[in-house]
């Protein structure tokens, strides 16, 4: 098994991510008043009205989205999500929130690239931050948004709540916030981008089944002989985003370690792209 997908190093990413994340919301954004994306924006936003634990809120919100996730997305996801989860809400609580500089804009900045850093990383290694970034997930999956767009687009609500409780000076340096955050995400993380992989298996059937329950994509399957060997084998072809390729090189693995792996990008895509799930 490739290192990347080692469990452990996954959890140190989450880590990693989730401590980034953490770090933004309370030295940069919060003492300032400005908030960020998604479900942690909605539990800033309220930790200033009510001046309620931010991390615990965060993690109250994040529960229905979670159930969400868990329908809609593979278990893989759904385990790293629920881990990033309460490793942000336990940074939020014991990080203290202080000023690190009296600089506005440069607080929002360097708070939208950290928050945006720390999603696009936990995204990449197959998880996310919980909240928007699950239903952000599941659109642009079904869609050719990316995960960036898609973030900013949901946000517009936390926009117009900060100009109505505080003032649009704070909204615009929130919507500023917001989009640095969402351009990391995306330079980091390209997850609408199509690909196509083939797998050349010499155990179909297993890697079959593997992918039909897990990865909610068409599959088509080509009977095909090695040009050495002479050996009959079977070739996986499957269109996916950049997001799921993990868990299909994980799936396959499992199944069959011995398979070959290739994977491209795809220009574009017409058709039945998703498979009814």
């Amino acid at each position: 098994m490739k290192y990347q997908n080692h469990i452990l190093f996954k959890l140190i990413i989450t880590i990693i991510g989730s401590f980034l994340i953490a770090v933004a919301f309370n030295l940069f954004l919060l003492p300032h008043g400005v908030l960020s994306s998604g479900v942690s924006g909605i539990a800033l936003l309220l930790h200033i009205l009510t001046n309620f634990d931010a991390g615990v809120l965060n993690l109250l919100l994040n529960i229905p989205l979670i159930f969400l996730g868990i329908w809609k997305l593979n278990r893989s996801i759904i385990a790293n999500t629920v881990l990033s989860v309460i490793f942000i809400s336990l940074f939020m609580t014991f990080i203290p929130i202080t000023k690190v500089s009296h600089e506005l804009f440069v607080n929002v900045i360097f708070g939208g690239v950290l928050v945006g850093i720390g999603v696009g990383i936990i995204l990449k290694h197959s998880g996310t931050t919980g909240g928007m970034d699950i239903v952000a997930m599941i659109i642009s999956q079904h869609s050719n948004m990316s995960i960036g767009l898609v973030m900013t687009i949901l946000n517009g609500i936390i926009i117009l709540c900060s100009g109505f409780f505080f003032n649009w000076n704070i909204a615009l340096l929130t919507l500023l916030s917001i989009y640095i955050t969402g351009k990391t995400v995306d330079m980091i993380f390209t997850s609408h981008i199509k690909l196509t992989a083939t797998i050349v298996t010499s155990n179909v059937n297993a890697v079959k089944q593997g992918l039909i329950d897990e990865i909610y994509r068409g599959i088509t399957i080509t009977e095909v002989i090695g040009g050495y060997s002479n050996n009959k084998q079977h070739m996986i072809t499957m269109v996916l985003t950049r997001y799921e390729l993990p868990e299909v090189i994980r799936i396959a693995k499992e199944n069959d370690p011995k398979c070959f792996i290739n994977v491209y990008q795809t220009t574009e895509v017409h058709g039945n792209f998703a498979r009814n799930s």
